[in-house]
């Protein structure tokens, strides 16, 4: 990847972005002084060129890419700061059209196989809009020591968006399920690499569609889903690994065993049945699905590396989050785990949303300080402060996120 191209790309879709507002722009001329347009252009972003240069680019073919960790303050995650995730051929959306996209329910336990317009979706059925958590199953990765195979994700593969759509649990009621489903089938419109087949097709246990507040959605932050994240259609299901939330989304099959689409064997996001020691191997046969994301926080304020005057008082702030479960408390040391600080915690603003955390802090003299946050969920689960349990695809890394201050 040529750093400077990005950059220089993006400087002129900067430019273009203002060029393709409205030809007139309502009220313009009230826009408080120093306040910039909104840049849209996440909206139709395809491609590793198109990205702001703060974006770390993992891969161009597929697509992945995130960005830096304080970028993530917002509890309501922009797409432009959102995480970019694709395991195959990116879709040519620019020749997608959403009038006639439709959503196919079907597999071994439905009982009416049904095909949706999205019209069809927006007019049947009551809609819902949600801060669902997507988080990669292998966000923070690069912190696993020793190192394992998969893109090196610092700690922001997350985001919490505003989803708007209609439950999958409506829709699958709507077409009739049997009593002998197990699991759910997601499909979408990228295909593998080779350019034969899907590139990946996940799944949840059938309870949780049912159950959970998963969506077919239409809309990410109340606009149409931008294209890297989904659109048009997206399955959405917070707190369970991002790979279940299907982007471009086509259907949803009803299956009467565990899926098996693509990516659903071992050891594609899948850990070990057991604790095993760094570095081991595991017999395929002994690993288990990762159905459930684990309790975690970030530190999103200050960004690390700041610098403050000795007296100063220093607000730490981030987020928190336990898959399907709630977090109940986070605490925060600044004295490598001696000593821990409770911090002011909301609550969500639905299940499997991101909860907001801040805390004061006094750092008593000058010199080098590491904040860290431990959260503890509602099972009275908490992080690890050293590296959890090694596992070989590196997924689920929860140790306690560090940043560095310095008091001067």
């Amino acid at each position: 990847m040529d750093l400077n191209r990005r950059v220089f790309i993006k400087g002129a879709v900067a430019t273009s972005v203002l060029s393709a507002l409205p030809v007139k722009w309502v009220f313009a001329d009230k826009l408080p002084a120093g306040v910039s347009a909104l840049d849209i252009s996440a909206l139709t972003w395809t491609k590793a060129e198109d990205l702001p240069s703060y974006f770390k680019v993992l891969n161009t073919n597929p697509l992945n890419a995130y960005p830096p960790e304080h970028k993530l303050a917002p509890a309501v995650t922009p797409a432009d700061v959102s995480f970019i995730r694709w395991n195959g051929i990116v879709p040519d959306f620019k020749t997608l059209d959403a009038k006639t996209w439709t959503f196919n329910v079907d597999g071994e336990s439905v009982i009416t196989p049904k095909i949706y317009t999205i019209d069809e979706l927006k007019h049947r059925f009551k809609h819902y809009t949600l801060q669902l958590l997507i988080e990669c199953g292998g966000n923070s990765r690069a912190g696993f020591f020793p190192s394992t195979k998969g893109n090196q994700w610092n700690n922001s593969a997350v985001f919490c968006s505003e989803w708007t759509g209609v439950l999958v649990s409506d829709v699958l009621k709507d077409c009739g399920v049997k009593a002998d489903a197990v699991y759910t089938g997601h499909h979408g419109a990228d295909v593998h690499l080779s350019g034969k087949g899907e590139a990946i097709s996940r799944g949840v246990p059938i309870k949780a569609a049912l159950e959970e507040l998963g969506l077919i959605a239409w809309s990410m932050n109340g606009e149409d889903i931008p294209y890297l994240h989904g659109y048009p259609l997206r399955i959405v299901f917070g707190g369970r690994p991002g790979s279940v939330s299907q982007k471009a989304a086509t259907g949803i099959s009803v299956r009467n065993k565990v899926h098996d689409g693509h990516k659903m064997e071992a050891p594609a996001y899948q850990v070990p049945k057991y604790p095993i020691a760094p570095g081991e191997t595991v017999d395929e046969n002994d690993y288990r699905i990762i159905e459930e994301m684990i309790v975690k926080s970030l530190i999103t304020q200050p960004q690390s590396g700041t610098e403050l005057a000795q007296g100063q008082k220093l607000t730490v702030a981030g987020h928190a989050w336990a898959g399907v479960r709630e977090v109940v408390k986070v605490e925060v040391s600044y004295d490598y785990g001696t000593r821990w600080f409770v911090a002011e915690l909301q609550k969500p603003k639905n299940a499997t949303a991101w909860q907001q955390w801040s805390i004061e802090l006094q750092l008593p003299t000058q010199g080098y300080y590491e904040i860290w946050a431990k959260a503890t969920d509602s099972e009275g689960d908490s992080q690890p402060v050293v590296q959890p349990q090694w596992n070989p695809k590196g997924y689920m890394f929860n140790g306690c996120h560090r940043i560095a201050v310095r008091v001067v």
